[in-house]
């Protein structure tokens, strides 16, 4: 902690300060687009359930909770089981014990570490679809890359998710990135569900669960694939974090 207050926060506030004098990033012309129309029901049960159980982090290094909610309640609702109560962030932290997830959530964290990197992130989902019997077909964990080699591929596989997303309602996608890639804040890992795709335009809409952003936004797809695939070099992979990613939870045909 103490090396994340000395060492980590000025290095982050300099680097923002930096990119807003020079207009770079978040402050340049590729900037998030605030959706501050009310979401209208478009039929596709993923992305109106995940607006309707659309939560905020309750402090900051728990967006992985929020958003995991999110994603229960619109699958329990789904099955018919939600019963009119839904579950809430504290209910899930004492109910999935996988990666000492509710001591992560704590003021100290686990060990000194608090929040979930991407492979973690996968792991307290599946446990977390186990603890309220909700079925599915796959959790694929994505580690997205800026490799020239792998970049076309991993690119391709991240369009065609977000299409059958929006186009199929039979998958959904948790994204792991660097939040100051789409708004202006710090360059710090950071976890919410996608909402929508825009095949047409490429615009990806971001249910962000940070308590400060009052709506959703949109980003462009190669906005998006920067923000998942930011390389935090050395400042975070002393606590489990590199590049980002995504986790994708495909359902059943029917659930």
């Amino acid at each position: 902690m103490v090396f994340l207050k000395w060492v980590i926060r000025p290095y982050l506030y300099i680097q923002y300060f930096f990119q807003k004098f020079t207009k770079q990033g978040a402050f340049g012309a590729d900037q998030a687009v605030y959706i501050k129309k009310p979401c209208k029901n478009t039929g596709n049960f993923l992305k109106d359930g995940l607006f309707k159980y659309h939560v905020k982090q309750f402090h900051e290094s728990s967006c992985s909770v929020a958003s995991i909610v999110s994603v229960v309640n619109t699958l329990l609702e789904r099955q018919g089981s939600l019963n009119g109560t839904c579950v809430t962030q504290q209910d899930l932290l004492e109910k999935v014990k996988t990666a000492h997830w509710k001591e992560r959530m704590s003021d100290n964290g686990y060990k000194g570490r608090r929040g979930l990197p991407l492979h973690t992130l996968g792991k307290v989902l599946k446990a977390s679809l186990k603890a309220y019997d909700i079925p599915y077909q796959s959790v694929e964990i994505v580690q997205t890359t800026g490799d020239p080699a792998k970049l076309k591929n991993t690119r391709k596989l991240l369009r065609d998710r977000l299409e059958q997303f929006e186009k199929k309602s039979n998958c959904l996608i948790i994204s792991h990135f660097d939040q100051g890639s789409f708004i202006k804040d710090l360059h710090i890992p950071h976890i919410s569900p996608v909402g929508g795709f825009d095949p047409v335009s490429g615009r990806v809409t971001l249910l962000d669960v940070d308590s400060t952003q009052a709506w959703p936004y949109q980003v462009s797809f190669d906005t998006f694939y920067k923000g998942l695939s930011y390389n935090y070099n050395f400042i975070f992979r002393k606590f489990g974090y590199a590049e980002g990613g995504y986790v994708c939870l495909t359902l059943y045909a029917k659930l």
